[in-house]
C-alpha cells in the first residue's frame, strides 16, 4: 500500500507543481494536466525550443520509455535555473524530491527569468563537473534498479551454459523492477564498503520498506537464468567468505565456535569476525537456472529431474560429475584441458585422487564432453559418478535427519504457492520452517507434538508468495536449492538475458564465441 501512496503522492505532487509553476509565469494552469502538452509548455518554459532541431530533440526524447525519465528530471533543474536557484544542494535534492520540489518553486516568491531573453547562467567548471557527476549517479542508479545491471558469474555454478569470467546483462523489466527495501544506501555500491575487508555495510536500516515488484514484461519460467539474493544469506559471518551463510557455518562448525570466532585469516590479513544480519536487497546475488515452479512437485531420480511426476531435459551444456579411467602413459591433463575441463575441475579431481586412493578423475562433464571421451581408445571407462540417498548427510535441505537425500537422489519436494494452504504436519515441518518464520515473518513453535504459528494451535498454513527451485548447470559443483531449498519472489532481482563479454581465466584470453549470447539458450 505504501509504495501506491508514493506513486500517487509522486503523480500529484508533480502535476501540482506544474499547475503552480504554469500560472507564475503567465500560462493557463489547466494545461498541467493535459498529457503531452503539458511537456510542450514545460519545454517552452525552460527555454529548450530555442531551434526547431532543438525542440523536435527534446519532444521525441520525451516519448522514448526511460530516456524520458531523465528528461523529467533535466526539466526540473531547468525549471530551477529559470528562477535562478542555482544552489547544487537544492537542485540535487529537486532531482531526488521533484513532487516536493515543484510545488515548493511554485508556492515560494520567486522571480520567474525568460531564458529565451536572458543570457545563460555560467557556472565553474568544477561545478560543471560536479553537476555532471551527480546526474550521471542519478542516471545509473535508475538504470541499474529498474532497467538492467551488469553481473559477472564468479563460479563453475553454471558451467558450460554461463561460463566463469562471463559479464551479463540483468533485465530488471523481464520480471518487474522490485523497488528498494533498504533506501538509504551508499549509490551504485551492494552491501559492502570498498577496501574496508568486507567490514563496513554500505547501508543503514533506519528505514525498511516492505516487498514491493513494478510490472514487468513476464514471469519466471522454467529454465530461464534468475539473478536473485541468497536465501540462505540473511545472516552472515564477515570473515568467511560470502556464499557460506551463518547457518552453514553452525551446521558445520557448531554454533559457539562461529560466535566466538574474533579474528581469522583471509589471505595475508587477520580479519574480524561479524555477524550480519542482512536485509532481503542486501544479501549476496547468486545466479541458478529456474527449475521448479510455484505450486510443482521436484524429485530428482539418478540425476534425472520430475516435474509433477513427469521427466524434464536437463540443459545441453549442463554438466554431472563422471569418473573416468584413463590408460597409463597418457597426458590426461592436456585431454581434459583439450576437452575444455577448467583448471579448477582439474584440480579438484586430483585432490579428491589424493585423498581417496582413487585412479579414477572425477570430473563434471556435458553429454557432448562424455561422447567425446568414450571415442578415444585411451579411455578404458567414463561411467556417472551418482550420489545415493543419504551419501550427502543433513548437508542437504532440510537438514533433517527424517531426510536422507543426496545431490543426486533428492525429494520429491513440493514448492508453495502464493496462496495455497499447506498442510503441515511433523514431518514436513523442516521444509516448510524457514519460509514461515524466516521468509514470512510469523512465529513457529512445537510444543507436545502441536504445531503453533504466532501462538495459534494450526494444521496448516497459506502462503504469502510464490516460491522457486533454483539449480546450477554444473550439478556437482553447485550450491543451490538442494542445500537451503526456496527461493521467495522477492528475493528475486532480474533475469539474466545476454553475455556481453566473456573472459577465460584459465588460459587468459577473450571467449569472442560467447559475446552477445543468449543467457537462456537451452541450444
Amino acid at each position: 500500500m505504501i509504495y501506491e501512496i508514493l506513486l500517487i503522492l509522486y503523480f500529484v505532487g508533480s502535476l501540482l507543481g506544474l499547475w503552480l509553476l504554469f500560472k507564475k509565469v503567465g500560462e493557463k494552469p489547466w494545461i498541467a494536466l493535459i498529457p503531452f502538452y503539458n511537456i510542450m509548455v514545460w519545454i517552452r518554459i525552460c527555454g529548450k525550443d530555442k531551434t526547431k532541431s532543438q525542440k523536435i530533440k527534446w519532444y521525441i526524447l520525451f516519448l522514448v520509455p526511460a530516456i524520458n525519465i531523465f528528461m523529467f528530471l533535466l526539466l526540473v533543474v531547468e525549471t530551477a535555473n529559470t528562477f535562478h536557484r542555482y544552489n547544487y544542494f537544492e537542485q540535487t535534492l529537486g532531482v531526488i524530491f521533484p513532487w516536493i520540489y515543484l510545488p515548493y518553486v511554485g508556492l515560494n516568491n520567486y522571480q520567474y527569468h525568460d531564458p529565451h531573453t536572458e543570457e545563460p547562467h555560467k557556472v565553474t567548471q568544477a561545478r560543471d563537473w560536479l553537476d555532471a557527476l551527480t546526474f550521471a549517479i542519478v542516471a545509473a542508479m535508475i538504470i541499474r534498479s529498474m532497467m538492467f545491471e551488469f553481473y559477472n558469474i564468479p563460479s563453475s555454478s553454471m558451467e558450460k551454459s554461463l561460463m566463469t569470467g562471463d559479464y551479463l546483462v540483468v533485465s530488471k523489466m523481464s520480471y518487474g523492477p522490485r523497488s528498494a527495501m533498504t533506501p538509504l544506501s551508499v549509490p551504485l555500491v551492494h552491501n559492502v564498503l570498498p577496501l574496508t575487508d568486507g567490514q563496513v555495510e554500505s547501508y543503514l536500516k533506519w528505514i525498511k520498506l516492505p516487498y514491493h515488484r513494478y510490472h514487468g514484461f513476464g514471469h519466471v519460467e522454467r529454465f530461464d537464468p534468475v539473478v536473485f539474493n541468497y536465501p540462505d544469506g540473511d545472516t552472515m559471518c564477515t570473515a568467511w567468505k560470502s556464499n557460506m551463510s551463518y547457518h552453514e557455518l553452525v551446521r558445520e562448525m557448531g554454533r559457539e565456535n562461529v560466535l566466538n570466532a574474533k579474528m581469522l585469516p583471509v589471505g595475508n590479513r587477520m580479519v574480524k569476525n561479524k555477524i550480519r544480519v542482512r536485509p532481503v536487497d542486501k544479501r549476496e546475488n547468486f545466479i541458478k537456472r529456474c527449475i521448479g515452479l510455484p505450486g510443482e512437485d521436484l524429485q530428482l531420480i539418478d540425476q534425472i529431474v520430475y516435474i509433477n511426476g513427469k521427466m524434464i531435459e536437463n540443459p545441453p551444456e549442463s554438466q554431472q560429475t563422471y569418473r573416468i579411467l584413463f590408460k597409463n602413459g597418457i597426458n590426461t591433463r592436456k585431454v581434459l584441458d583439450d576437452l575444455g575441463v577448467s583448471h579448477e575441475d582439474f584440480s579438484n579431481s586430483l585432490s579428491y585422487m589424493m585423498y581417496d586412493g582413487d585412479d579414477h578423475y572425477i570430473v563434471p562433464l556435458t553429454r557432448a564432453q562424455v561422447k567425446s571421451l568414450e571415442a578415444r581408445n585411451d579411455v578404458v571407462e567414463v561411467v556417472p559418478d551418482i550420489r545415493r540417498a543419504g551419501d550427502d548427510g543433513m548437508s542437504l535441505f532440510p537438514h533433517s535427519p527424517l531426510y536422507q537425500w543426496s545431490t543426486d537422489n533428492f525429494g520429491p519436494v513440493h514448492i508453495p504457492a502464493k496462496g495455497e494452504t499447506l498442510k503441515l504436519t511433523l514431518e514436513n515441518l523442516p521444509i516448510y520452517w524457514r519460509v514461515i518464520t524466516t521468509y514470512e515473518g510469523n512465529t513457529l513453535e512445537v510444543r507436545g507434538g502441536k504445531i503453533f504459528i504466532n501462538g495459534q494451535e494450526t494444521t496448516e498454513y497459506t502462503c504469502k508468495m510464490d516460491y522457486y527451485w533454483m539449480m546450477g548447470d554444473n550439478r556437482h559443483n553447485s550450491v543451490d536449492s538442494r542445500y537451503w531449498g526456496f527461493v521467495p519472489e522477492d528475493h528475486i532481482a532480474g533475469k539474466a538475458t545476454m553475455v556481453l563479454f566473456s573472459w577465460d581465466k584459465d588460459h587468459g584470453k577473450p571467449r569472442w564465441n560467447r559475446v552477445f549470447k543468449s543467457a537462456r539458450s537451452m541450444d
